[in-house]
């Protein structure tokens, strides 16, 4: 019985002006770059893909973080409580600055929560790559992956931070109210917000793995000009600031997300301490940073991890 054979294709020549172009080539037998950035709407699909790793990655991220401690998963709960107990005694105590602000207790520990929420995502932002080479190089998967996961690991820390808050609002005599309701959109704001800072710092930490070591300094000038630990109502008032830097020391996005939080939670809180149009701020900070970050850090897909 005879056997046809497949004639396979001819030898091409690559010298001489009859050199064939390697893209043409490329394109005739199906090759394509290795780790090629694909396009944006591919990009987002391929990401959606994963949703399953991510959230997976960033509940054992959150579970393996104590693992070593003793006291294990408390630490979630009991290291933002310690860092406002400290700033109470700094602040509140001994240089003053809860004079004047009712329910200053609450008030702080909603700042001091909130705003770890947004340092704890930068700072896993700007390591995100960085930190994981051996899996970037590794395994092919979008690498938005890694920072998304960080910050929803930070998100369900702070969900855990906020059963501790509640429980200090109570005991403060701060009633639940349907207020507290308008917590939800304010976080899903600031997780936003804080994604896509971070993807923009994963980037810039990716090419320049020195920025981690400025950014606790940059982080701590940011919240000590947000409001954490004092009302920047209160301590504008009676002052001689220009009216534009108020304006602007309200509208820094970390104190927008904690403003909210604070007018969510406390009633003593009232609407005269948000800044003018606090939740078109909120919304506008969202999309600049959420959708522009996420561009910014796609833009640089294909060079992660190579170098």
């Amino acid at each position: 019985m005879s056997q046809v054979l497949d004639t396979p294709p001819a030898p091409v020549s690559f010298t001489g002006s009859g050199a064939e172009d390697p893209a043409v080539l490329a394109a005739r037998y199906g090759l394509t770059v290795s780790g090629a950035r694909p396009s944006l709407p591919e990009y987002v699909r391929r990401l959606w893909q994963r949703r399953h790793f991510i959230t997976a990655f960033a509940t054992a991220k959150l579970t393996s973080q104590y693992s070593q401690a003793k006291l294990g998963q408390v630490w979630q709960v009991a290291t933002p409580l310690l860092n406002a107990a400290v700033y109470f005694f700094i602040f509140g105590v001994l240089m003053g600055t809860s004079r004047g602000v009712p329910d200053y207790v609450p008030f702080l520990v909603t700042g001091v929560f909130v705003w770890t929420f947004t340092q704890s995502s930068v700072m896993a932002g700007t390591k995100a790559i960085s930190g994981s080479l051996g899996l970037v190089r590794a395994l092919h998967f979008p690498r938005a992956s890694l920072p998304v996961s960080y910050c929803l690991q930070q998100l369900q820390q702070l969900l855990f931070s906020m059963v501790a808050l509640v429980v200090i609002l109570l005991c403060f005599g701060v009633p639940p109210t349907m207020s507290w309701l308008l917590v939800i959109p304010a976080l899903v704001l600031q997780f936003v917000f804080n994604t896509g800072l971070a993807l923009i710092m994963a980037r810039i930490g990716a090419h320049t793995p020195d920025i981690a070591q400025l950014m606790p300094f940059l982080l701590r000038t940011w919240m000590y000009v947000s409001g954490v630990m004092w009302s920047l109502t209160h301590l504008s008032a009676g002052k001689d600031f220009p009216p534009v830097l108020i304006a602007l020391l309200k509208a820094n996005p970390a104190a927008v997300y904690i403003d909210l939080m604070r007018f969510a939670l406390i009633d003593s809180f009232s609407a005269d301490q948000l800044p003018p149009h606090v939740w078109a701020l909120a919304v506008g900070w969202a999309l600049l940073f959420g959708v522009g970050g996420f561009i910014y850090f796609w833009k640089a897909e294909e060079t992660y991890g190579r170098g």
